[in-house]
């Protein structure tokens, strides 16, 4: 009989758990057991590297966690330095503000009469509750005034959204009550550069054309943003992207390898390493869905290689806290990168390998 092809791999036993045990604990426990619960324990394993072997790391942020609260634990990654880059969908952006000033987000649940939310003013996003009047529009208003109050740099040259959004961060830091619920005002505060994966799906973009016609004109520019981000991506020693969810996130920051090779023509291999936390499946077509595997056929990355692409199946609200916990206890802080410090540099860096 032939030796089994299972002879070298490790062997599976019940594990019990306790009281008291600490989240590593759990993550560790977890490993040992098969399916989504051993690729947690893999994909925290990975983000613990991709912090302790100095990767240059991207969050991409999709879906509505932000709006769910979910920004207090991108502002703890970002504080302990675990984060240097993030792509977020512009409404991300914008109901990430609601905290910092103040405006009313509700838990609700979500089997509701539609129509009477409607007629009462209410929206919401699922179980998360929004008052069109006292939230949304007050909310509009604000960014209105953002504009306003900051039209000088915002308009002296066209923006990349990284560079709307510092400064939408520096000027929530001093005049929202509560930055410290804003994952955006804390990457401004840490030098974290904040993209969009579109410069115009979302309500920031809405009130930026009503400011326009009040006489506030700002240009973001699309071809700045994929330069500046590829700039980044080829200036790192290693780069680690780190995926909430699929969408354009996913695709804005994987597009910088081939930005790279294929269009500017720089020798370049793409990423090191990658982490997705998503629902999507392969099957559909869809980017959200697509294999990492197939995503090295594109140059979005290096290599086929298990302990560097963990692909995560699992709605990100219940593994994402999970992975922030594990790396927050198992690494230690790393000083900031501060990126928007050194964005001239690195453009630069880009601009002469062409």
């Amino acid at each position: 009989m032939r030796k089994s092809l299972f002879s070298d791999a490790p062997d599976i036993l019940p594990v019990r758990l306790s009281g008291g045990m600490s989240v590593s604990d759990l993550i560790h426990a977890m490993g040992q057991n098969s399916f989504e619960s051993r690729n947690v324990y893999r994909g925290a394993r990975l983000f613990k590297r991709m912090i302790e072997e100095g990767d240059t790391i991207w969050l991409g942020v999709a879906g509505a966690g932000v709006a769910g609260g979910m920004g207090g634990m991108i502002i703890s990654l970002l504080e302990a330095g675990f984060i240097d880059v993030i792509c977020s969908t512009g409404a991300q952006t914008y109901h990430d503000l609601h905290f910092a000033f103040g405006l009313p987000v509700k838990a609700v649940h979500p089997k509701w009469d539609d129509n009477a939310l409607r007629a009462h003013g209410d929206t919401r996003i699922y179980d998360i509750g929004i008052r069109e009047k006292e939230t949304l529009e007050a909310q509009d208003e604000i960014i209105r005034r953002f504009v306003k109050e900051s039209y000088g740099p915002l308009s002296d040259h066209p923006l990349s959204s990284w560079e709307f959004n510092y400064r939408l961060g520096l000027w929530t830091n001093e005049n929202a009550p509560y930055p410290d619920r804003s994952f955006v005002a804390a990457a401004a505060r840490n030098g974290v550069p904040l993209f969009w994966d579109s410069l115009s799906n979302h309500s920031i973009a809405m009130n930026l054309v009503r400011t326009d016609r009040e006489g506030y004109p700002v240009t973001i520019s699309p071809q700045k943003d994929v330069f500046d981000s590829a700039a980044i991506a080829f200036s790192a020693t290693a780069g680690g992207f780190v995926e909430l969810g699929g969408g354009g996130p996913k695709n804005f920051i994987q597009q910088t390898g081939p930005t790279i090779s294929q269009i500017l023509e720089v020798p370049f291999e793409g990423a090191d390493r990658g982490l997705q936390i998503s629902t999507a499946v392969e099957k559909e077509g869809s980017l959200s869905g697509c294999s990492f595997s197939e995503s090295v056929t594109w140059g979005k990355y290096r290599s086929v290689d298990e302990e560097k692409l963990v692909q995560i199946w699992g709605e990100y609200s219940i593994v994402f806290p999970l992975l922030t916990a594990y790396v927050l206890d198992q690494c230690k802080p790393r000083p900031p990168r501060n990126l928007v410090r050194e964005m001239e540099n690195i453009i630069q860096k880009l601009e002469e390998a062409k």
